[in-house]
């Protein structure tokens, strides 16, 4: 019997000379629960370089007129199933996009993240853990090629031995090779996807907070500046330009596969020609819209708004294929499916949306529904539309099917299940004033984010309540301990050492009715969580505040 030797564990490698840059950076490395090392230089790196290496961090001073040959020396001899993963940290504005000089390390080093100071500490650790578990794909995909390697060794011994069956030996190999092929492509496919993923979900969250406070402090702004029309239209295209943020995190928690979704029965047929209006205006006079709903469908198990969303997104993306006008059709059916690859057995209605236009070649269609592809100009597109609805999809246990030859047009397919009971109806939109409650309350604000911290507990204070702010859970704890009067917690839930649903748990064993509110920019809770507690998407604005503590309170 052979005895494997136990492999070394994986370690990060830091090169940061200045200060106590690599201090701080290895320091935050092992709170994501990985070993580091720290190097002196280039040569130092080059050598400590090997198969268990997780990812290189370098800030862009260690290398900025370092001689790189050890490193692209050795990055140019990697075997095909590595592809080491570099976190540059930079000073300048980020990748290559903002920052040119970073097309020069792109050139070097090939899987570059760049991240710029100052950053938040959660950020780093967020991208340490998607590099590692990139890393470990890759690792293991040397596994799965040693395998297949010891097939191939397996078969060409059969084919030597086995001479009267040499043919269908050579055949076998060939189908063998083939399927490596595509095996390798795929796990390929899903490192990226995966990776790009996790952290699209992570900037979507930063983002959130960001837009928080932004949306907040305008509407600030708004009611304490004197009425000014230049005043006001400035104002207005400030929150015009934080919503379309907020609207474009949504797509990136969508395709990340962590938007909070409320799906629920919903007559697809009244949703479609729900938008007829909008679906023409945005398509324009030159394309002719074509509906098919038959009566009499069941309802579909999904979420009306970003069914709403992925609609129209799907008719935008056929208008650009059809600059010179032409025809959308959009048809709605319902469908048997046995077991599928993308799909369970059972029911469901298909949305189909077909277009005139150009159409796309196998391997633009092949790439479609990749994050940030796009065959669009640039600044006509953030190539986040078609992935958005592939995670929507998913998310709803249907899928997105597209089909298209050059000159022929497109037909995009999204899947939907069939719903145990009735269609909702619409809910009517109504518009809620902000002082819905008059008794003035005693709020506990806990969030570690300072500007988020600022910017909502001036908002609760416009509403006429007293608040008390905290900027951990522990503080929280000490203030409900001290006995002091609370009407309502609202607390945020990714924070360092106590998340708020810890908080949460915490403070109803101190104050068992104490209503608590939940407000975060991350979709998806651990499945763990025992408590379901009221929840407020960031971002939001003070109407959404007064209506949730009202709701509450009352």
């Amino acid at each position: 019997m052979t005895l494997t030797a136990p492999q070394r564990p994986l370690c990060a490698l830091v090169l940061a000379p200045r200060g106590r840059d690599a201090a701080v950076a290895t320091s935050l490395i092992e709170q994501a629960g990985m070993e580091s090392h720290a190097c002196r230089d280039v040569v130092e790196l080059a050598e400590a370089l090997g198969d268990q290496t997780a990812f290189v961090l370098i800030t862009e001073e260690a290398i900025r007129t370092a001689d790189l040959k050890p490193l692209t020396a050795w990055l140019a001899a990697q075997p095909a199933w590595s592809d080491l993963p570099f976190v540059l940290v930079t000073d300048h504005g980020g990748g290559p996009e903002r920052n040119p000089i970073a097309a020069r390390w792109l050139e070097a080093l090939g899987n570059v993240s760049f991240i710029e100071r100052p950053f938040h500490p959660t950020t780093l650790v967020s991208l340490v853990r998607a590099m590692v578990k990139g890393r470990r794909r890759q690792l293991e995909t040397r596994s799965l090629l040693e395998d297949l390697r010891q097939g191939e060794l397996r078969l060409q011994q059969r084919v030597e031995e086995r001479t009267a069956q040499l043919q269908h030996a050579h055949d076998e190999l060939l189908a063998h090779v083939a399927e490596r092929a595509r095996t390798e492509e795929q796990l390929r496919q899903l490192q990226k996807l995966e990776s790009i993923g996790q952290l699209t979900g992570g900037v979507a969250h930063d983002f959130n907070n960001l837009l928080t406070a932004v949306l907040g402090n305008l509407e600030l702004l708004r009611k304490r500046l004197p009425s000014n029309p230049a005043i006001d239209r400035l104002i207005d295209g400030a929150t015009q330009g934080a919503q379309r943020g907020a609207a474009l995190t949504q797509r990136l928690l969508a395709f990340a596969r962590r938007q909070a979704l409320q799906p629920k029965p919903t007559d697809l047929a009244e949703l479609v020609r729900g938008m007829d209006d909008l679906l023409r205006r945005s398509l324009g006079p030159s394309i002719a819209i074509e509906f098919d709903l038959p009566a009499g469908l069941p309802p579909a198990l999904a979420d009306q708004n970003q069914i709403e969303l992925a609609l129209l997104n799907l008719a935008v993306n056929a208008r650009d294929a059809m600059p010179d006008g032409g025809k959308l059709e959009i048809a709605l059916r319902l469908e048997h499916v046995p077991a599928a690859g993308d799909l369970a057995a059972g029911k469901y209605v298909r949305l189909c949306v077909s277009d005139s236009g150009c159409g796309m070649d196998p391997q633009t269609l092949s790439r479609a529904i990749e994050p940030f592809f796009s065959t669009k100009e640039v600044g006509k597109g953030t190539g986040l539309g078609l992935s958005m609805i592939h995670g929507l999809a998913l998310q709803l246990k249907g899928a997105l099917r597209l089909y298209s030859e050059p000159g022929r047009g497109t037909r995009a397919e999204l899947w939907l299940p069939v719903a145990n009971g009735k269609a909702h109806a619409t809910p009517a939109q109504v518009e809620t004033a902000t002082d819905v409650s008059k008794r003035r309350l005693t709020l506990l604000l806990v969030d570690d984010d300072f500007l988020i911290s600022l910017s909502t507990a001036a908002l609760l204070e416009d509403l006429g309540h007293e608040v008390v702010k905290a900027s951990s859970g522990a503080t929280a704890l000490e203030v409900l301990e001290s006995g002091k009067p609370v009407d309502l917690m609202i607390t945020d839930y990714a924070m360092p050492g106590m998340t708020g649903v810890q908080l949460a748990e915490a403070a109803r064993k101190l104050r068992p009715g104490l209503p608590i509110l939940l407000a975060t920019g991350y979709a998806d809770l651990p499945a763990r969580t025992k408590l379901d507690l009221p929840r407020l998407s960031k971002p939001y604005q003070q109407r959404q505040l007064a209506e949730r503590i009202t709701s509450l309170v009352g």
